[in-house]
C-alpha cells in the first residue's frame, strides 16, 4: 500500500481537474488516485442523461438527496434518497431528475475514466446539445473514446 495515495477531502473539498468544472460536479477520486481502478464524484443531476450503455464500465450511483429516475433495460425505476443501483456494462440506461431540487448521488464507474468523460463533456460546451439538452449524436463524438454509445433517434 502506497501512503503516496492516501487522501482525506474535507468537507466541500474536491480532487484537482484539468479544466474548470461547474459545481454540479466535484471530483472526490480520480482515476490516477486509484490507479485506474475506479473514480468518484458526487454529482448533482443538473440534465437528464439519454440513453446510452457504457461497454467497459460499470456504474454504481448511490443517492444522498432527491429522486433520481433510472431506465434501465426495459424498466424504469425511482431511486430515493438512500438508495442505490448498480448499472453494469453492456447493459442500456438512461438517468433522469425525478425532483426538484434535482437529485443529488456519488457516482462511482469502474473502471475510471468517468471524471476524464465529464471534463471533456464540459470542454465540448454546447457543442453537446441542441436547444438545451443533451443530443445523443454530439454526444456519441465525445463518448466513443470512453466506450459509451448513446441511442440516436432515427
Amino acid at each position: 500500500m502506497s501512503k503516496e495515495r492516501f487522501i482525506l477531502l474535507s468537507p466541500g473539498e474536491v480532487r484537482p481537474s484539468r479544466i474548470p468544472i461547474p459545481p454540479a460536479f466535484a471530483i472526490k477520486a480520480r482515476t490516477e488516485d486509484t490507479e485506474g481502478r475506479f473514480s468518484l464524484l458526487e454529482v448533482t443531476l443538473a440534465r437528464d442523461i439519454p440513453r446510452h450503455v457504457h461497454h467497459e464500465a460499470d456504474e454504481c450511483i448511490f443517492v444522498l438527496d432527491g429522486l433520481l429516475e433510472v431506465e434501465f433495460d426495459d424498466r424504469t425505476e425511482t431511486v430515493p434518497k438512500g438508495g442505490f443501483v448498480l448499472l453494469p456494462h453492456g447493459v442500456p440506461h438512461a438517468l433522469r431528475k425525478a425532483s426538484t431540487p434535482p437529485p443529488r448521488m456519488v457516482q462511482i464507474s469502474s473502471p475510471g475514466g468517468w471524471e476524464c468523460y465529464v471534463e471533456d463533456l464540459i470542454e465540448a460546451g454546447p457543442a453537446a446539445t441542441t436547444s438545451g439538452k443533451f443530443d445523443p449524436e454530439k454526444l456519441n463524438r465525445i463518448a466513443a473514446k470512453y466506450h459509451i454509445t448513446y441511442e440516436e433517434q432515427a
